[in-house]
Parts: C-alpha cells; sequence; structure tokens
C-alpha cells in the first residue's frame, strides 16, 4: 500500500528563470507550463499561475488564488503531510503568481495508477471505497469510487483542514515511485464551511493516530509567530483565524468530517 513515509528529498530550488513553454488548455484561470532555469540545479518543468490571469469569484472574493495554492503547500508542509508539491510565490514574466513543481514528465501519458475511478455501478474493488452512483453520458451507470489507501486517507484529513472546495480525481496524482501528491488548490482555505471533495469514504470514522498526531503539529505550528506569519503573508486574516478554528475542532471530535447539507459536496465532474 502506498503511503508518504518515505524520507522527503531536498526541495527543488524554484528561484530561477521562468521560460514558458505553453498554456495549460481546459484551465479556468490562466495556468502556464513552464521551464525553470537553475544555476544550482537541473531545469524543472513547473506550472505558473499568474495572479493577472484570475478570474474574480464571488465565494473569494479576499486575497488571490495563487496565495492560497501556496498556503495550502505551507499547510501540508507544517502538518508533515508532505502531500503538495513544492509552491512558492514569485515574479515571473507575467507577473506575480503562483509557481509549482510539475509531476512527473508533462510530455509523458498520463499514468494509469489512479486514486479516483468509474466503476460498474455497484462494483467497489476491495479495498476501495463508494462515494456516488451516476451515469456515463452513454447511458451506462457507474459509481465513482476511490482507494482506501493509507496516504489517501492522509489527504481527505489535509483537504478537510485546508476546506478544499475542489478535490477532484485528477488532482490526486502518483508520480513514477507511487508517492501520492495532490494539487489545485486554488479554492481552499475559506473562512466559510466549503468542503467539497471525491474523498468522502471515511466520513463519520475515526481520525487515526497519525493524522491526529499532523493535526497536533499543524495546530501547534499555527501557535507559532512564524507558522502565522508564513500564511498571513499569503491570505486574508480571517482565512487564517478558520484554519486555526477548523484545526481545533478536528481535534476535538476526532472524526473524519460529514458532507454539509448546505453545500454541494461532491466537485463537478468528480474526475
Amino acid at each position: 500500500m502506498a503511503t508518504n513515509a518515505d524520507p522527503t528529498p531536498p526541495p527543488p530550488d524554484l528561484t530561477g528563470e521562468i521560460e514558458v513553454v505553453g498554456r495549460i488548455s481546459g484551465s479556468s484561470n490562466l495556468a502556464v507550463l513552464a521551464r525553470l532555469e537553475s544555476a544550482s540545479a537541473a531545469a524543472v518543468h513547473v506550472i505558473y499561475k499568474p495572479v493577472r490571469g484570475e478570474r474574480p469569484l464571488w465565494d473569494y472574493p479576499d486575497g488571490t488564488l495563487a496565495g492560497r495554492e501556496v498556503a495550502a503547500a505551507v499547510v501540508s508542509e507544517l502538518g508533515g503531510w508532505d502531500l503538495v508539491p513544492p509552491t512558492v510565490l514569485r515574479d515571473g514574466p507575467l507577473g506575480p503568481g503562483s509557481v509549482q513543481l510539475w509531476i512527473g514528465d508533462p510530455y509523458a501519458p498520463v499514468p494509469d495508477d489512479l486514486v479516483v475511478d468509474l466503476v460498474p455501478e455497484g462494483r467497489t474493488p476491495p479495498g476501495w471505497h463508494a462515494v456516488l452512483d451516476g451515469e456515463t453520458p452513454s447511458g451506462s451507470s457507474v459509481t465513482v469510487v476511490h482507494s482506501g489507501a493509507d496516504d489517501v486517507r492522509s489527504l481527505a484529513v489535509l483537504d478537510a483542514a485546508l476546506n478544499n472546495s475542489d478535490r477532484k480525481g485528477a488532482h490526486c496524482l502518483r508520480d513514477g515511485s507511487g508517492r501520492l501528491w495532490a494539487i489545485d488548490h486554488g479554492v481552499s482555505l475559506s473562512a466559510e464551511p466549503k468542503l467539497r471533495t471525491v474523498l468522502w469514504g471515511w466520513a463519520g470514522e475515526p481520525l487515526p493516530d497519525a493524522e491526529l498526531e499532523r493535526l497536533e503539529r499543524l495546530s501547534d505550528a499555527l501557535a507559532t509567530s512564524e507558522g502565522l506569519d508564513r500564511l498571513d503573508a499569503l491570505l486574508p486574516e480571517h482565512d487564517v483565524a478558520a484554519l486555526v478554528g477548523r484545526v481545533h475542532r478536528l481535534l476535538r471530535v476526532r472524526v473524519h468530517p460529514h458532507p454539509n447539507p448546505g453545500w454541494p459536496s461532491v466537485p463537478w465532474p468528480p474526475l
């Protein structure tokens, strides 16, 4: 079973010159594939999301989506999840924006080691969790399922802390070693309850000890000026305060959250 327990390698150098390769088609906001050259390390590919390319969102009126992308990486690091690729806020050829390490080869086929999948209705594979039943455009009855791996469960807890409003299956990636990575956190960390995810398989179940330890570690970091300063530079103050409150609540109730009846619980499309 894949986990994120392996030692974290040194972070890549994301300070080098950004060379834009091309725009990411289908992105709701401007996102570009870029190559990052550094004198101190080998060139890497990144996804660069300039603030100037963000569309205004009525439900995220304050701050920037780029700031939320970076804040999600900070939260993942502070709690010891290490599920979000290295991400920084920096200047680039299209102005300031988030720059995140691209996982895998951008020119290779999409890996088939899926975290979320569609199966014929009612045929959930062993070790997987059913989320909802639906119908394909061709009329086939299907069930949306997700892996029950420990690292996927960790991601579900991280998303609860982040108040992630858009956890689709395509945002869960495994690299060549099988390590899980989570991307696309621009609509997260709102002060309003907005958790919307395909990873509901553990709703209402007790949080594992390992996840409680990560939440405690995050809570401790958020009690320091250093931890708060890192997030205050990226998010509106009320969103940082709401993050602290969510972490405290998760530690108090010690269970995976249930869907909020006043908010759509699954993003569309789920994959």
